[in-house]
């Protein structure tokens, strides 16, 4: 089983790739997360990022592509893998096929949770921690039980990230539109685009993206 989970950022992308790995035994691969442990490593694409990464440089698409290739050959991807944001633009969906291609591995579903700009404006902006602990919270959606009071470990300070404001997130939900949102006419092309309300409870969208995934696995 070989999916791709597409969204804008803040979307639920991360959550819903935990809850599938739980449950499928996929593994949820993170770009970020497999850039660092390929540098960690020191295997020879992880060393070629490693340079252009302590040059200032952004990592190409092909070393990204490198790195992709080598961590779903471990043997924790047999039972297959949830990409996580990647690919990002049509190239890098163009050159992640070619890649698969030659491993022999198709994708089976390209899944988009759907979410309006306006929720995701709420959803990131509404967020703030645990300045103690670090637990999440949302001036909307998650309060603490008692309020200014940490419900983990009691605390009072709280902190929120410069960067969860209106402007910055409508800038990077612009970006996503701009370069993501055409990558969903080439998985649709290709007949694996499932798209999801994910404006639904957690839960709910949980629901129907296993129902997608066991409507594969038996097709």
């Amino acid at each position: 089983m070989h999916l791709i989970l597409l969204g804008p950022p803040g979307g639920g992308k991360g959550t819903q790739a935990k809850k599938l790995q739980d449950d499928y035994g996929l593994v949820q691969l993170s770009t970020g997360d497999m850039l660092r442990a390929a540098v960690a490593s020191g295997s020879e694409i992880g060393l070629k990022a490693k340079a252009v990464m302590e040059a200032g440089k952004l990592v190409s698409d092909e070393i990204v592509i490198g790195i992709i290739d080598d961590r779903i050959q471990q043997p924790d991807a047999n039972k297959g893998f949830i990409l996580d944001g990647f690919p990002r633009t049509v190239a890098q969906a163009e050159a992640l096929d070619r890649m698969l291609g030659e491993r022999g591995i198709k994708i089976d579903a390209a899944i988009e949770v759907r979410v309006p700009d306006s929720m995701i404006v709420e959803r990131i902006t509404g967020r703030f921690t645990c300045a103690q602990c670090g637990a999440g919270y949302h001036d909307k959606f998650q309060r603490p039980k008692i309020d200014g009071k940490c419900d983990a470990c009691g605390g009072t300070e709280f902190t929120r990230r410069a960067d969860d404001n209106a402007e910055t997130v409508q800038k990077r939900l612009d970006a996503y539109h701009a370069q993501t949102a055409p990558i969903l006419p080439f998985y649709e092309k290709k007949g694996v685009l499932k798209v999801v309300d994910g404006t639904l409870p957690i839960d709910d969208v949980t629901k129907r993206l296993k129902q997608i995934v066991e409507g594969v696995t038996v097709g």
